[in-house]
């Protein structure tokens, strides 16, 4: 496969992190092809495939339309099973050939991607280059409304070269290209089902995938089946089914039954019963997100920078994760994982002291303290973090009051600015900085695409768009280090852990793993 310099160095950015996913890794790796596409199922035990895998997890998926992806649980779902980007993400956070076998950067604004022979989609539409120029059209087109769009935005036209050719040329340099065409998102639909179904896309999901979608009962189960006439060859399972199932308890103790394979959005507090489990065994999985405690920059007194620094220095992170998470996940300095493109460890957050934090607020005018709210949603580890966050903001003389919403709620009111202080948590869908960097802390994002703090600081947005063009990786990384710096120093949002992804797994199920982006994935998986 040809590859720029730029792609030759964004890889190389991503070894440092290979091995905390290959450890965290309870499959066998996929074997690479000439081309150096991943090839699906190819390490599969031999004589052990068929049968169904039954994914207990804590809520249903809302959407199943890629251009209409609004949280993790439905992108799992879709996502390299149902549907198929151009390219992929490997287990070592590598992009390697899915639906091309090669692409090339012509000059700053073209990528050239040769598609592959052979590959049809689930309703019988052949995969081609015009079916890739129609999926960018779609996702791009005002009257579609798709709220992925933003993604795409920097793609000034996709051109069809020949039916297994097509380059996509750019308004400006964009670096992310590639990450954006792996995520869920930039999955390419069936343009015979775009046609056909228009946005009830989401009750026909139709994709060039190893299942094909069966059905969906809202608030249950959705179903998968496999694809006999998948490129890549016959899947390893029969049926995939994805159950909701909202009881923590209930969730694992259908693995301990064998009700199910595997239980997700696995609780810190049921850590150790997994790990004490005789049928169980404990998937801990490296994670793009990460858990912040956001402060509404444009309220008083939390404008003055100070207020917000003494708030920084007097959140003690380590108890947190001790306390609250079991020690799962680690104290973070930047809203950008150990697992991302754009990680640097050089950035600094605003460290635990007390007798800074006061000095602060003295300073700043309140030595005495003042009272404030904390907005989050009702997520029982997150009540924990407020419960434990009015202790340590008490010892500066700040008496915190906690509002507990319904997560739609919870999100009206952090996107309308009605919020003070607030405790959230963003997921990477790309593995690239530029979707947290432009999405949390742009000015342009403020409110609902993300930036939930207001923030605003002109030399970070300035920063953040060279980061999206620059091509090369170590100029890249090094904009990012310092964008970073500037909002831990700012204190918009004070990130406090790296998350990790959790799964109890029936003992005897091989391949299971979560990719950093949450997505629970499937090729490599074969049963007892």
């Amino acid at each position: 496969m040809k590859k720029t310099r730029f792609f030759q160095t964004l890889i190389a950015l991503t070894v440092a992190v290979s091995a905390a996913l290959a450890g965290c890794s309870s499959g066998q790796e996929a074997s690479q092809g000439n081309n150096g596409s991943a090839q699906p199922g190819a390490s599969a035990p031999a004589g052990k495939t068929g049968g169904t895998l039954v994914i207990a997890r804590l809520s249903d998926a809302n959407n199943l339309d890629p251009h209409f992806l609004t949280q993790i649980n439905s992108a799992a779902i879709i996502h390299h099973k149902v549907y198929e980007g151009l390219v992929r993400m490997d287990k070592e956070s590598k992009y390697v050939g899915s639906l091309a076998t090669e692409w090339k950067q012509l000059d700053d604004v073209t990528w050239e991607f040769k598609l592959r022979q052979g590959v049809t989609f689930h309703d019988g539409a052949p995969f081609n280059a015009e079916a890739v120029k129609k999926t960018i059209a779609r996702v791009q087109d005002p009257n579609v409304g798709s709220n992925r769009a933003n993604l795409f935005e920097a793609i000034k036209e996709v051109k069809v070269v020949d039916d297994l050719t097509v380059q996509f040329v750019l308004h400006y340099p964009y670096a992310p290209l590639l990450s954006v065409l792996a995520s869920a998102e930039g999955v390419i639909l069936s343009p015979k089902a775009i046609e056909q179904y228009g946005k009830d896309l989401t009750k026909h999901p139709t994709g060039t995938g190893p299942y094909k979608f069966e059905s969906w009962t809202p608030g249950q189960e959705v179903v998968l089946v496999k694809n006999d006439s998948y490129w890549g060859g016959q899947p390893k399972l029969d049926k995939v089914v994805f159950k909701t199932v909202p009881e923590d308890t209930t969730r694992i103790a259908m693995v301990e039954t064998g009700e199910a394979q595997v239980a997700e959005q696995l609780p810190v507090t049921e850590v150790d019963r997994v790990q004490n489990s005789s049928s169980m065994t404990l998937g801990r999985f490296a994670s793009f997100s990460s858990d912040h405690i956001g402060i509404n920059t444009k309220k008083k007194p939390f404008d003055d920078v100070r207020v917000r620094q003494a708030i920084a220095y007097a959140v003690d992170k380590e108890s947190i994760i001790k306390g609250v998470y079991n020690d799962v996940g680690k104290p973070a300095h930047s809203s950008i994982t150990p697992t991302m493109v754009g990680y640097s460890e050089n950035v600094k957050g605003l460290d635990y002291n007390l007798e800074k934090a006061k000095q602060l607020l003295a300073d700043a005018g309140y030595a005495n303290g003042f009272k404030a709210t904390i907005y989050l949603n009702d997520n029982k580890a997150r009540i924990n973090v407020a419960e434990v966050l009015q202790q340590q903001l008490k010892q500066i003389g700040i008496d915190l009051q906690v509002k507990v919403l319904e997560f739609g709620a919870y999100i009206d009111a952090a996107s309308k600015g009605e919020t003070d202080l607030f405790i959230s948590g963003w997921g990477n869908a790309t593995g690239d900085a530029d979707y947290n960097q432009y999405n949390l802390f742009h000015t342009k994002s403020q409110g609902a695409p993300g930036n939930h703090s207001f923030y605003s600081n002109p030399e970070v947005d300035k920063l953040i768009e060279e980061g999206r063009k620059e091509k090369d990786a170590d100029k890249r990384k090094q904009i990012y280090e310092q964008a970073q710096q500037i909002e831990m120093n700012d204190a918009g949002l004070i990130p406090y852990r790296f998350s990790e992804n959790l799964a109890a797994i029936q003992k005897g199920v091989e391949g299971v793993w979560i990719s950093p982006a949450g997505h629970i994935e499937v090729d490599d998986v074969v049963l007892p």
